[in-house]
């Protein structure tokens, strides 16, 4: 007999699906039967969290649905913040649980891992969560979820399947095609309404989100078609060239940016919330458009919010830059056009504005030097904040992290594991603060267990040291973030990791040339000289 736990594990195998984080726990089990002899590799986190953030990186840097199995009650409220980060994100992310059997659903009986209503809790954080009354279902509901990926703006799908349901026969159900769902393509007409404004442009600005990630070189197309400086949100580093003349970088909280924002007679943007997290990280609500705003998202909703457009177009990024390509006189790279003029007088604002982050500077160089193609995942930490601003990268998927959107803590270690595990060969860094780390620390195991070589790059200045600067600053007696912080080395090499201390930056290079393919380095930075002024 085929157990519908079994036929799900084949469906999602034949649908593309070669990875899978989970716990395995006793109402979970039967989804574990058909994982061994499948193409699916099962990879162990510590905590369900990690389990989320490992599949969020590795959707992020794959481009396919991250698939975790989760225990019924507590495994649920574990990674519900890990799908908040991801429906922040836009990220896919495939979450299977298990749920008690139908017939006990909403008794309140104290059942093993009982919720009162298990669904709704986590609907808040997914696209759709979806209870499997019967095996029949399991076909039509995959495909949704699958629609969701391909089709729409991503974002977590939960179903849940009850103990009684995962082991009902299923021999009579057949493996089903993938069916691509078809993106929305732009109207015509809104197409022509938007080339026409933009032609007529005399200082045109791109703002540019991470919606387009799929697109780098349509998108730099587009920025010299229009000769416009464009600006990208963390989520969208390296849709441009880190030398392109046209980059203004991510830096829409400052004066300069803000200004040339005023000063555009048609800002076009694509793919973005145009949220405070990118846009207004100094919250004071200060980021305007001064000319006409012409919006394209996938979503509809989302072009109605935030900053309201004069003309807004529905439609998949990719689809809706190429038509407005054909509709636009075509330039070369140019270093000398108005375009790269504005965008250059910006950027060097911005270095002034930033004379005192040196030390920031000088580390990211130091690294790149060494490791040029690396990729970065990261936490809300000191390096993350500083590096948002100062770096860019040639690519898009090199640079994501947990300070944008949603803004957990804990999430750039286990979404580095995810992150290397879908691309091995690429050096990865996870840029960790000593207090975020402590939130997922025991995954440094899953990582070894996983033999996954990734770098750790511990910025620790013994709490939460931007947490008690934002207390300073309005008077409040720090309390709370003056934390005990471990002998992090100690503990990482307990783990069977490589860790050390970086004495400079010579000894910080030498360790990076160094890091082991088969696990995790720990690199201990002290936030003080030579690191920090």
């Amino acid at each position: 007999m085929t157990t519908c736990g079994e036929f799900l594990v084949k469906q999602l195998e034949a649908w593309g699906v070669d990875t899978v984080f989970g716990i395995p726990g006793v109402h979970t089990i039967e989804l574990y039967r058909g994982l061994p002899g499948s193409g699916i590799r099962h990879i162990t986190p510590r905590h369900e969290q990690g389990a989320g953030f490992m599949a969020d990186g590795y959707a992020r840097v794959s481009g396919k649905p991250g698939v975790c199995f989760i225990i019924t009650g507590p495994g649920m409220t574990n990674i519900a913040t890990a799908m908040g980060q991801a429906y922040a994100d836009s990220i896919p992310m495939l979450v299977i649980s298990s749920v008690n059997e139908r017939e006990r659903l909403g008794r309140g009986n104290g059942y093993l891992h009982e919720l009162p209503d298990q669904r709704a809790l986590v609907a808040g954080v997914a696209a759709f969560s979806h209870t499997l009354m019967s095996v029949d279902e399991l076909p039509d509901v995959l495909a949704r979820a699958f629609a969701v990926f391909d089709g729409r703006r991503p974002r977590p799908v939960h179903i849940e399947l009850p103990l009684d349901v995962i082991t009902a026969p299923a021999d009579y159900l057949r493996l089903q095609p993938r069916l691509i769902a078809p993106r929305p393509a732009p109207q015509a007409a809104l197409i022509q309404q938007a080339a026409q404004r933009l032609r007529h442009a005399q200082r045109p600005l791109l703002l540019i989100g991470g919606g387009c990630v799929q697109e780098p070189e349509a998108v730099r197309r587009l920025a010299e078609a229009l000769d416009a400086p464009t600006a990208l949100t963390i989520n969208a580093k390296g849709l441009l060239p880190a030398a392109h003349p046209l980059l203004i970088g991510s830096n829409q909280s400052l004066p300069p940016v803000r200004q040339l924002a005023l000063d555009a007679d048609v800002a076009l943007a694509i793919g973005t919330e145009l949220g405070e997290t990118d846009y207004d990280v100094v919250f004071d609500g200060n980021f305007r458009i001064g000319g006409e705003l012409i919006r394209i998202d996938i979503d509809a909703e989302q072009l109605q919010r935030n900053h309201a457009p004069a003309l807004a177009i529905l439609s998949d990024a990719g689809l809706a830059i190429e038509a407005l390509l054909k509709q636009l006189p075509q330039r070369e790279r140019d270093e000398q056009s108005s375009g790269a003029r504005r965008a250059d007088a910006v950027r060097r604002q911005v270095i002034e504005d930033f004379a005192g982050w040196a030390h920031y500077r000088q580390l990211f160089d130091c690294i790149l030097d060494v490791l040029p193609d690396a990729r970065f995942v990261g936490d809300s930490t000191q390096t993350v904040y500083s590096g948002n601003h100062l770096v860019e990268l040639d690519g898009p998927r090199r640079w994501f992290n947990a300070s944008t959107g949603y803004g957990t803590l804990g999430y750039g270690l286990p979404a580095a594991i995810g992150a290397k595990l879908a691309e091995p060969t690429r050096p990865v860094i996870s840029l960790m603060g000593d207090g975020g780390i402590q939130f997922t620390l025991p995954e440094l195991a899953s990582a070894v267990e996983a033999r996954v070589g990734i770098i750790v790059l511990l910025w620790n200045n013994q709490g939460y040291g931007e947490i008690k600067r934002y207390m300073q600053r309005r008077n409040i007696t720090p309390l709370g973030v003056d934390i005990y912080t471990p002998d992090f080395p100690t503990i990482a090499r307990g783990f069977g990791c490589l860790a050390e201390r970086a004495c400079d930056h010579a000894h910080l290079q030498t360790l990076l040339r160094e890091a082991p393919s088969d696990r995790p380095l720990l690199i201990e930075i002290a936030e003080a000289p030579p690191f920090a002024p």
